[in-house]
């Protein structure tokens, strides 16, 4: 199958996955916001929610948060890029 007939799937926008994600988790979803910055080693995305929303985001023992990474890593595979993802 020939991969450029496909939909393109480099449009893909991490930082609004992520927002998305984190909005559906919340009880203020008003508060989540997302930055995107570029360094050498690919985009880092910085997630900020609430104080009062910050132990759902994380989830016990991390689980939330390394579901939350998870997703957009395989977000940013299929865009080709490299991603990290910080919660504060």
């Amino acid at each position: 199958m020939d991969n450029t007939s496909s939909v393109s799937t480099h449009d893909i926008d991490l930082k609004q996955v992520l927002a998305d994600m984190a909005r559906a988790i919340v009880d203020d979803p008003d508060a989540v916001s997302v930055t995107e910055e570029e360094n050498e080693s690919g985009t880092v995305l910085t997630l900020k929610v609430a104080e009062a929303d910050m132990g759902m985001i994380i989830g016990k023992h991390g689980k939330i948060a390394r579901a939350l990474r998870t997703v957009a890593k395989a977000a940013a595979k299929i865009a080709d890029k490299k991603v990290t993802v910080e919660i504060k």
